[in-house]
């Protein structure tokens, strides 16, 4: 019974195989040869646009990089305050971009479009003292396991257009984000105003493989420098490209997040029908944060379930009734299987 994170999974056998399909021959490296061509190819008819590449090792080094990529001397990039961004990543997008993180709050882990632009008013472009507006970031799925629908998106990307910001996207699990929707990369995305995306594969069955993508042309030479200066550009890239070879083919990256989502639901449903637990929040991907007594948390660790105590969302800070109680994580991935879920659900009514 394992939830403690979707990175705890390995990798998915069609991407081991597809690594051993590409790795003998010689071939160009460095972003360029014949299979990062062709996956960058593919990810164009996939978001249905031209589009820039950029393979990177973590996602982490994704969001650092389309940060510093459209940074000025003294930017603020603008986050929600609880995203990925400025609370898990050690102060990386800062010390890569030269980027300010300004904190937005916003219920269930989505940035509030009207306290964006208040936020942003803070910082006048002409004021020198207080640093200048640079990029608005928003994650999907969010930090705890909600999805932006298509319309929060635009009104978010309503707020960056009115003050030229790009918008990025930290889509570390954007696959699970996506078919919660049932919309299309592109709907996601670019024609709703991102103009730069971290799409994760590591979540979602890749051992190693994260890509940094770039919707704005204009965008992508400067981002280019920045890849090779910060250690990103591999010289032996084909084995990055070979793990989204068969992590899109025949929408395999599609068919695996729809398991996790689906392995989610069903953990949610034994949680609702549990008189020992509640959960926090409605998951919409394949996260599950639940209310548990730290004593039934102890019992189920005992009986093999691993699973993370989390904090609160600041927005939610009523969860818990009193100290008996805490908030707990788990996350759902494409091997979770359902015999884990139900055995889960088990060990729960016991």
């Amino acid at each position: 019974m394992f939830f403690a994170s979707d990175n705890w999974a390995g990798a998915d056998a069609r991407i081991n195989q597809a690594i051993l399909d590409h790795g003998g021959g010689f071939t160009s490296g460095y972003n360029n040869g014949e299979l990062d061509k062709q996956v960058e190819a593919q990810l164009s008819q996939i978001f249905e646009c031209d589009l820039s590449v950029f393979f990177v090792a973590t996602g982490t080094a994704a969001n650092s990089l389309a940060i510093a990529s459209v940074s000025k001397a003294g930017s603020v990039t603008f986050c929600h305050e609880e995203a990925h961004l400025v609370s898990d990543e050690c102060g990386g997008p800062e010390f890569f971009s030269g980027s300010r993180l300004c904190p937005v709050p916003g219920r269930l882990g989505k940035m509030d479009p009207a306290a964006l632009r208040t936020a942003i008013a803070r910082f006048p472009a002409d004021f020198l003292h207080h640093g200048r507006p640079g990029a608005v970031s928003i994650t999907q799925a969010t930090e705890i396991g909600t999805v932006h629908s298509l319309e929060e998106i635009g009104r978010i990307a309503a707020v960056a257009r009115e003050h030229d910001l790009p918008l990025h996207m930290d889509g570390a699990r954007f696959a699970n984000a996506l078919v919660s929707l049932e919309t299309t990369p592109a709907q996601m995305t670019w024609k709703a105003g991102v103009s730069l995306l971290s799409f994760g594969g590591t979540k979602n069955g890749c051992w190693c493989a994260e890509a940094l993508i770039c919707f704005d042309p204009a965008l992508s030479g400067e981002l280019a420098f920045h890849h090779k200066r910060a250690g990103q550009l591999f010289s032996k890239s084909r084995f990055v490209a070979a793990q989204f070879k068969g992590y899109l083919d025949d929408d395999h990256w599609l068919t695996m997040a729809r398991h996790a989502n689906a392995m989610t639901a069903r953990l949610a449903a034994h949680i609702e029908a549990s008189p020992h637990a509640r959960l926090a929040v409605k998951p919409d991907a394949n996260e599950v944060f639940v209310v548990l007594k730290k004593a039934m948390a102890g019992e189920l660790r005992q009986k093999g379930a691993t699973f993370y105590e989390w904090a609160a969302p600041l927005s939610h800070s009523d969860l818990l009734k009193d100290d008996s109680e805490a908030l707990y994580r788990l996350v759902t991935s494409f091997a979770t299987s359902a015999g884990e879920v139900d055995a889960f659900g088990a060990a729960l009514k016991g």
